[in-house]
């Protein structure tokens, strides 16, 4: 039941600013994240989740998909987290500092087959289970953040760079799409945005969690296939005929160069379709 969009642009919102839901659902995102974790404090955790129905109940069904975040499994807010959010209408569930297969289990067991499971890998034991994660959850997604404190490491890409290829490996192992990148912490510097969900694309990975809305143009641009990679795909496919290896500039092309261009003309096809919503969506 794993999600195959690209990219997969996910937005966050604090569980405990229900007034916040209704604009991050009309922002273009693909998802939204309602945050029971990170974004709420300890104090407030008790009637973040309480309100978190309320908040639900001014937005039509379908209007986007609604996930959440709940606490970890380490944490004395789990149990009630899963309790209170399974009688909820939610699209999926964003497990953090996945690191047990087995705590994986008991979320399909709470929620059922019908609710997307996505395992965020951000610990370095998450990182060397994270081929068994992939085998029960349907997607990864890589904290960075708490990744690069965990190893005490700064956060600069050569140092996660091994733990990014391990996630897009045990994602592409198991079937699952290219797993979900870390946030660009800034939100007011575009290019910031571009740049690494453009790494992110080089990667292998499929997605990017977003923290505000002015990320979402970015994003889509920084995911989209260069003008030269559309020519070069519209050459190869234009070339190819009924089929067959062929000669092109000098190369052969052959079964995956032809999958490379078609995988970049469907890429390019969905992200031209993304790239005004996501614009207008962070100028709402």
């Amino acid at each position: 039941m794993g999600d195959t969009r690209f990219p997969f642009l996910p937005l966050f919102v604090p569980a405990d600013r229900p007034e916040r839901f209704g604009k991050a659902v009309a922002s273009g995102a693909d998802a939204v994240i309602i945050d029971l974790e990170d974004a709420v404090a300890p104090a407030a955790k008790a009637a973040a989740r309480d309100g978190i129905a309320q908040g639900l109940a001014g937005l039509k069904p379908g209007d986007t998909e609604i996930y959440i975040r709940v606490n970890g499994a380490d944490t004395g807010y789990f149990a009630d987290d899963l309790e209170t959010v399974a009688a909820l209408p939610l699209t999926g569930i964003v497990l953090p500092k996945a690191e047990d297969p087995a705590i994986l289990r008991i979320a399909r067991e709470t929620f059922g087959t019908n609710v997307r499971v996505i395992a965020l890998v951000e610990t370095p034991l998450g990182i060397v289970r994270a081929r068994e994660l992939a085998q029960v959850a349907d997607r990864l997604a890589f904290g960075s953040l708490d990744y690069a404190v965990a190893i005490g490491a700064r956060h600069v890409r050569y140092a996660l760079e091994a733990a990014r290829q391990e996630l897009v490996l045990a994602s592409a192992s198991a079937g699952l799409s290219g797993p979900i990148d870390g946030v660009t912490t800034t939100y007011r510097d575009e290019q910031a945005v571009v740049d690494d969900a453009a790494y992110a694309a080089d990667l292998g990975f499929g997605g990017k969690l977003l923290i505000h809305p002015a990320q979402i143009g970015p994003a889509i641009r920084g995911f989209s296939p260069t003008d030269e990679e559309i020519g070069r795909a519209d050459k190869i496919l234009s070339a190819l005929g009924d089929g067959g290896a062929v000669a092109l500039d000098g190369a052969m092309v052959d079964a995956p160069v032809v999958k490379w261009a078609k995988t970049v003309k469907f890429r390019a096809l969905r992200l031209q379709s993304l790239q005004t919503d996501g614009e207008a969506g962070a100028e709402a």
